[in-house]
C-alpha cells in the first residue's frame, strides 16, 4: 500500500521522501540517491543502494533475494532486476532465489533485464535491451542477448 500510494504519487524531486520510505523497511540507502517514483521494489530489506545512484522509471528490483547496487550507478528506465525464478528441473517449479550485485559505476541502460545471481563488474556498460544471463567483467561494454562484452570502456583518464 505504501509503495502504491506514498512512494508512487509523490513528485519526481522527492528523492529524498522515498529514500526515507525505502529505509523504513530496511533498504540501506546511499547519500544522494536518485529513486524515480514509478520504480518498483519488491522486498526493500533485501536492497542495498551505493551513494549517489540512480533508479530511473519504471525500473524494477525483483528482490526475492539481495540485491546490492554500488556506488555512483545507474539503473535506467524499464529495467528489470530479477533475483528470483522457478526451477524447471523440478514438476513443483519450486522459487530459488540468488543475489545479484551492481558493483559501483555501473550503467544498466535502458529496458536491460539481469537474471538470478548475475554480477556486474565495476564500471561496466550494459547496453539498451540487452539481457544479462551469466557475470560481466569490469570496464567493458556490454551488449545483446544475451549479453557479452564487445570492447573496453575507457577512462576519464
Amino acid at each position: 500500500m505504501i509503495e502504491a500510494t506514498l512512494f508512487r504519487w509523490s513528485p519526481q524531486a522527492f528523492y529524498g521522501w522515498r529514500r526515507l520510505l525505502l529505509k523504513m523497511f530496511g533498504a540501506r540507502i546511499g547519500k544522494g540517491v536518485k529513486i524515480r517514483p514509478s520504480a518498483s521494489v519488491t522486498y526493500p530489506w533485501k536492497v542495498s543502494i551505493g551513494a549517489w545512484s540512480w533508479v530511473g522509471d519504471k525500473a524494477v528490483l525483483y528482490s526475492l533475494g539481495e540485491i546490492e547496487i554500488g556506488e555512483n550507478a545507474v539503473i535506467s528506465q524499464n529495467s528489470y532486476i530479477c533475483t528470483g525464478s522457478h526451477d524447471f528441473e523440478v514438476s513443483s517449479f519450486d522459487i530459488f532465489a540468488r543475489k545479484i550485485v551492481i558493483e559501483s559505476e555501473v550503467w544498466i541502460a535502458a529496458d536491460v533485464f539481469l537474471a538470478p545471481g548475475v554480477r556486474v563488474g565495476r564500471g561496466a556498460v550494459v547496453g539498451a535491451r540487452s539481457t544479462v544471463l551469466h557475470d560481466l567483467p569490469p570496464m567493458m561494454v556490454c551488449i545483446g542477448n544475451p549479453a557479452r562484452p564487445i570492447r573496453e570502456r575507457k577512462s576519464e583518464k
